[in-house]
């Protein structure tokens, strides 16, 4: 193996860090915001089916990873690489995001400790507050500390301690939040 491989490796892994970071801020920003909340939530209420409007922003992100791994391909192997890092972000995403915290697929895995817990407990306050406003937690791979979110949850105002505390342990739908 040669260092430039290696590059290309560490240039795909820093891609899948700036990627969290890059949703954290579409999510916060435009799915929470004036302009995606249409399609983001359907992913706050109780849905029908599989599928949700959010979904199209999967749909969205993967068009984009393909582009990139055509004009990686035509013309350079850091875009390929930039390529591959979006393509494995997408994955962790699907895989954490869809399969352990909403379990929208066969995934009977419910964590009882550890970071995963953490995963899933923050993103179950993130769905506590109705509507897009006041909202917690709006990473994907990173969960900030509960503590700090239910504080957080608690001076805004919009959630008793009683509510709170019933969002980070019960077990509900995959699709809405808990009431």
């Amino acid at each position: 193996m040669t260092l430039e491989f290696f590059i290309y490796v560490a240039i795909a892994l820093v891609t899948v860090a700036a990627m969290e970071v890059f949703a954290w801020s579409m999510h916060k920003f435009v799915m929470h915001g004036r302009s995606g909340w249409s399609w983001h939530k359907s992913h706050h209420e109780e849905t029908e089916g599989f599928f949700e409007k959010n979904d199209l922003y999967a749909l969205v992100f993967s068009l984009i990873a393909i582009a990139l791994f055509f004009v990686g391909q035509a013309l350079s192997p850091v875009i390929l690489a930039i390529a591959w890092g979006v393509t494995l972000y997408g994955l962790l995403y699907f895989i954490v995001h869809d399969g352990l915290v909403h379990q929208r697929w066969p995934f009977n895995y419910v964590p009882h400790r550890g970071y995963a817990k953490r995963l899933v407990q923050a993103h179950r306050l993130h769905h506590a507050v109705e509507g897009r406003g006041h909202c917690v937690s709006f990473g994907f791979l990173y969960a900030p500390p509960i503590s700090k979110l239910k504080e957080e949850l608690r001076r805004s105002g919009v959630l008793d301690r009683e509510r709170i505390e019933r969002s980070v342990t019960e077990q509900g739908s995959a699709h809405a939040p808990v009431r």
